[in-house]
């Protein structure tokens, strides 16, 4: 994963308050959003990069129309498979719905595990320029003719310090470095390191924890309830809607392994594994991500009166929108 070296900046107290809710997926980000958002006027705002797809509510777990009547949710489902999220696109993006949200005296509530989008909202998102179509397409079409390691090599000689970051296998990251180079001549790693336009706000992140085996236990069924409630049938959908391997939005967990058992390489049950195995090590990823940022409160899943608790205390120490 993607890491600033930019230092947060210390906010006054009286700044406007973000919430983000983090912590591994599956451990009960949406359930804490839900019981906070009963107690003042909020809006739930996506940080999952697979959340904005579409074509794929069941398999990516988006709230359910249910739960979006609570209060106001932005960020969810908007984008076509075909379609590649970036991290400063999405910033840009996710900064307007919090000014959006204080602006209308409700309380943000950034709720996702994609923790990159969480540290550039915090810290400021490297200032890279738009990549022309022409580069991003010509990357793809090496990535579809030699492969992700292969191209992971190539950006070893190009940008060391960010390939070292970065797993191989890891196709949109490695991808996404080159096309960097390729259109600015610079390593990736060079923008991460300069100036970054950083938000006047303060935030407060709640993690959400779970011990290891009741969370692996928690995604095991989550699967199973996902294939139950029609995932299959949301992959076939959206494969007639766009029928290109390679498209951005078949790259998230559940959605290739369905994909591969809709293409004859798997069967369901193998898909169903595979999806449960990627799972499992999403989450170990995100908690490997989250365990160094020393400024994340902790609560157990479901105990909703803590994190109500740390809210109030926090909306105390000063002057806060929504208070």
């Amino acid at each position: 994963m993607e890491r600033s070296t930019v230092a947060p900046r210390v906010q006054a107290p009286d700044a406007p308050l973000v919430v983000s809710l983090l912590g591994p997926t599956g451990a009960g980000k949406t359930a804490l959003a839900l019981a906070l958002a009963v107690t003042r006027p909020c809006t739930v705002i996506n940080l999952d990069s697979r959340q904005v797809y579409r074509d794929f509510p069941i398999i990516t777990a988006q709230p359910s129309e249910a739960e979006r009547q609570v209060c106001p949710h932005e960020l969810y489902g908007f984008m076509d498979t075909s379609q590649a999220v970036s991290a400063g696109r999405f910033g840009d993006q996710a900064r307007e719905a919090v000014s959006e949200a204080l602006a209308q005296g409700r309380l943000p509530l950034l709720v996702g595990g994609t923790g990159l989008y969480l540290r550039g909202l915090t810290r400021g998102f490297a200032p890279i320029p738009p990549i022309p179509a022409k580069i991003r397409e010509a990357v793809q079409a090496r990535l579809a003719e030699v492969g992700s390691v292969a191209l992971h090599l190539e950006l070893s000689w190009k940008d060391p310090v960010y390939a070292r970051k970065i797993h191989p296998n890891n196709k949109h990251h490695v991808c996404r470095a080159l096309e960097v180079y390729e259109a600015t001549g610079r390593p990736f790693s060079f923008w991460h390191a300069q100036d970054h336009d950083r938000p006047d706000w303060r935030f407060l992140k709640i993690g959400v924890g779970l011990e290891r085996r009741e969370l692996v236990e928690r995604l095991v069924r989550r699967t199973d309830a996902m294939l139950t409630a029609g995932a299959l049938d949301e992959a076939r959908a959206a494969w007639e809607r766009c029928p290109d391997p390679a498209a951005p939005g078949w790259t998230g967990i559940g959605c290739s392994e369905l994909l591969a058992h809709l293409q004859g390489e798997a069967s369901l049950d193998e898909a169903r594994e595979l999806w449960i195995k990627n799972t499992k090590a999403y989450a170990k990823r995100q908690m490997t991500w989250f365990k160094p940022e020393a400024d994340i409160e902790w609560v157990e899943s479901g105990d909703e009166q803590a994190a109500r608790e740390l809210l109030e205390e926090t909306l105390a120490a000063g002057k806060v929108q929504g208070s």
